[in-house]
């Protein structure tokens, strides 16, 4: 447990808990081993048999932990808006990933938890751990993380911020303070796009909508999920959580995952309304290291419109990755084949501009590679000028985006060049992310 500095919380002081320092790096180690053990002492997980969950991920992490340790086959159908070093985390340990829709809804065959639920069906002998609705979840933050808030803050607490996925956080401690201190409020921080906090409100769901957030929020109120102590429930923007989460990082060292800035962002709203001290505390639910590929890189954040540049009113506002702030991965002409390969791989591009003397004077691409080594992979020695482009398409910033389009409906990337000036690519996913952005 720390004291959060760094940020105005009004009359209130702001305790995080650290729940990333879990050994699956998130709050949901409680759980996933208090199911498991459930589950066996019940008969319904025998020795070496299979477990399926739908999960964000941090769920799937810790049952996959205790699947390494006590030999089981862990199946795990995980949304498709999911982060990389989840997934990979999940495979290097084990797991079996059924990666599924993101945008549909309960009731719909390829909604992760329905298909979670038929592939147990499917699967002999399968165990369904079914976060969702299996009492153990609440009832291992009812048993652990209650009493070691209650400890570490020697019994004074005033206020309790929780997210809510499954709803076993929020419910096994509204349980657990209930009894030992009914006056502390429990306090919803929900998702924009989430309809939880509206329940909360108005009882009532509404249709809900897509956020960027992982692993809280919900579009209907799931078997274990007690909402009947939450006293207040704060509405946060996938916009202001991400700021949130790099603003931590920032100000005290502390490198959290997306939920916690949803958590962190209402926790302070909430203390800035108070009149009186309180003694808050919220969660850093996992690690941001998690995250390193969506929240804490740049270029996904422009990407999505989470970080705004100064409008241009041109198509520079297409370009994500600029030449002159160093964003555009590039090659010279000598370079050789191999490490215009190695680069476009590390930085996930298809191709690259050759520069000389700062002037873009080719572009590679993958199918030029593969062109130039003709089954011989010694080509890759040979230098990047035996293989670019010369003939570029360029555009002005000051071209129409039809005058863009008929660039990339030929199956090329467009330079955008400023009085001669490289500028950087509009390749087709800028021009979608760009339209996505401006989506009503």
């Amino acid at each position: 447990m720390v004291e959060v500095a760094g940020f105005d919380a009004g009359p209130c002081r702001v305790f995080l808990k650290l729940e990333s320092q879990n050994p699956g790096g998130s709050i949901k180690d409680r759980m996933a081993l208090s199911m498991v053990e459930a589950a066996e002492k019940s008969g319904q997980l025998q020795p070496g048999g299979t477990m399926v969950e739908a999960t964000a991920g941090n769920t799937g992490i810790g049952l996959a932990l205790v699947a390494v340790a006590k030999r089981y086959r862990l199946i795990l159908v995980i949304p498709d808006k999911m982060s990389s070093e989840k997934i990979a985390h999940l495979k290097a340990m084990g797991a079996e990933i059924r990666l599924t829709r993101s945008d549909v809804c309960k009731g719909h065959p390829e909604f992760y938890q329905d298909l979670a639920e038929r592939i147990t069906r499917e699967t002999p002998g399968a165990f369904f751990t079914n976060q969702f609705a299996n009492p153990a979840n609440p009832l291992a933050h009812e048993r652990t993380t209650g009493p070691e808030i209650w400890e570490q803050m020697n019994h004074d607490v005033d206020v309790v911020v929780c997210g809510a996925g499954s709803g076993g956080t929020i419910t096994g401690l509204s349980r657990y303070f209930g009894r030992v201190n009914p006056k502390i409020e429990m306090i919803l921080a929900d998702p924009d796009g989430s309809s939880l906090a509206e329940y909360v409100r108005c009882g009532t769901l509404g249709h809900g909508g897509s956020y960027a957030v992982e692993g809280i929020g919900s579009a209907v109120i799931h078997p274990i999920l007690d909402l009947s102590r939450v006293r207040e429930a704060y509405t946060i923007t996938d916009a202001e959580t991400f700021r949130t989460a790099r603003d931590l990082l920032r100000k005290t060292g502390i490198l959290a995952g997306t939920s916690t800035g949803t958590l962190l962002a209402a926790t302070l709203q909430y203390c800035r309304k108070q009149t009186q001290p309180k003694r808050v505390v919220t969660f850093v639910c996992d690690s941001g290291n998690k995250y390193l590929s969506k929240l804490f890189n740049d270029y996904w954040m422009m990407d999505q419109g989470f970080i705004e540049r100064p409008k241009m009113g041109d198509l520079r506002d297409l370009v994500t990755r600029r030449y002159e702030e160093g964003g555009v991965i590039t090659v010279g002409p000598e370079d050789t084949l191999l490490t215009a390969f190695q680069r476009m791989r590390v930085a996930d591009v298809s191709q690259v501009p050759v520069m000389l003397e700062g002037q873009a004077v080719g572009i590679v691409d993958e199918y030029d590679l593969l062109m130039a080594m003709h089954g011989d992979p010694n080509r890759f020695r040979d230098p990047v000028k035996t293989a670019m482009t010369t003939k570029l398409k360029t555009i002005s910033p000051e071209a129409s985006l039809p005058e863009l389009r008929k660039i990339l409906d030929q199956g090329f990337v467009a330079l955008v060049m400023e009085n001669e000036e490289f500028v950087g690519l509009i390749t087709p996913t800028d021009l979608l992310n760009h339209l996505r952005r401006n989506l009503k």
